[in-house]
């Protein structure tokens, strides 16, 4: 097993890595204390059988630059082959502002393919490679060096058998003509606004029970002044105060530090110093904010007249035609989207791209009362009215 420590052997790699179609890429992190992650192990693998083409990369060793490796991120003649990409994909946009492209994420491969939803790469290293995979060490102090045996086993683990699965889902995807679905669902992936938390926006994703304009209007500042405060200091939001705390927090509208230590779910920390004052004032500009420029919830959806049995109906579609294709069924259209269909919405994902030609016209169809369906046995198949 080969540990690169240094920019020049890395870029020898990563040199000989643009000859070949394809690299597989896997990263190990911690996050537990920060905002970012922080990123302690790369590994890589070039096309092959065993483990002569796979590297683990050290990038806290002093001195290496992972500006090689972004440079191959670059070659658009080799694909990048992850395995649930989305954590990976952050670390390197956050550090470098690059995307590995092509990409090839074959968690989604497998949805398109019919393994199921959220697959994991267990199971996949098991149905496809059929290998066993220790995953004792998944959970170690990535940042502590030297890095065990077992530690390194496993982390080489994560791309060799990559190789394979890759191989495997790539040749399936190209037999069903479903490459193209793939591509489409990894757009969201390699768009910066899915790894962007923009502080005025924080609170969006902050769960509430009320929708006063005001009440989410010091929300919206509370949420603000946390995410900044983290993101600057490299803490994890929680680590500020916890969306709980700052709820209680909107709804009693702590105007003295008197008040503010009254707060039941308020961390020590928040109690003084820095982050008092900026909860403190926080409050203060949403209690003060014009009446114009406070935010308001989408609640389009929560008015929706669902038909319920229209929904039913739906959702047993969903099911054959996601059996028939070989596709995950929360891929095409998660519950609260059939909703949506059955209230009348059209600007429905489920409706949109490749998802339309498996589920979306068809679904459409039922809506209108153009097609039943009928069950026979197990199966349920389509039936046209007149």
């Amino acid at each position: 097993m080969r540990t690169l420590t240094t920019t020049e052997e890395l870029a020898a790699y990563c040199e000989e890595a643009a000859k070949h179609p394809y690299v597989t890429v896997d990263t190990e992190f911690l996050r537990e204390r920060t905002y970012y992650s922080k990123l302690c192990l790369v590994q890589l693998a070039m096309p092959g059988t065993d483990d002569s083409g796979a590297v683990l990369v050290d990038p806290l060793a002093e001195g290496l630059s992972l500006e090689p490796l972004y440079k191959l991120f670059r070659d658009v003649t080799v694909v990048k082959v992850f395995h649930a990409a989305r954590q990976d994909l952050e670390i390197f946009f956050v550090d470098a502002g690059v995307f590995p492209i092509p990409l090839f994420d074959t968690q989604v491969a497998a949805m398109v393919c019919g393994f199921g939803e959220q697959v994991g790469y267990e199971t996949l290293v098991r149905k496809i490679a059929k290998a066993p995979l220790d995953k004792t060490s998944r959970f170690t102090d990535w940042s502590r060096r030297p890095l065990t045996e077992a530690q390194k086993t496993y982390a080489l683990a994560d791309v060799t058998h990559l190789r394979q699965i890759y191989e495997f889902l790539a040749a399936r995807l190209e037999e069903t003509g479903r490459s193209a679905w793939v591509e489409e669902e990894l757009k969201t992936l390699l768009s910066p606004d899915t790894y962007t938390v923009a502080p005025d926006q924080a609170w969006k994703r902050v769960k509430t029970r009320t929708n006063s304009a005001r009440f989410l209007g010091i929300v919206r500042e509370l949420a603000a002044f946390r995410e900044t405060y983290a993101q600057e200091r490299n803490i994890p939001r929680n680590r500020v105060y916890k969306d709980d705390a700052l709820v209680e927090l909107a709804s009693n509208k702590p105007q003295t530090l008197e008040e503010l230590n009254r707060a039941r779910l308020l961390l020590r920390e928040a109690r003084r110093g820095e982050i008092a004052d900026g909860i403190l004032e926080a409050v203060k500009r949403g209690v003060n904010i014009a009446a114009d420029r406070l935010p308001k919830a989408d609640t389009s959806r929560e008015k929706l007249q669902v038909n319920p049995a229209l929904a039913d109906l739906l959702r047993v579609l969903l099911k054959a035609k996601t059996e028939s294709a070989g596709v995950a069924a929360k891929l095409i259209a998660p519950a609260a989207d059939l909703d949506a269909i059955a209230a009348g919405l059209r600007d429905v994902d489920a409706l949109t791209g490749w998802r339309r030609e498996v589920f979306g016209k068809d679904a459409l169809r039922l809506c209108d009362g153009k097609i039943a369906l009928a069950a026979k046995g197990q199966s349920v198949r389509v039936v046209e009215l007149d």
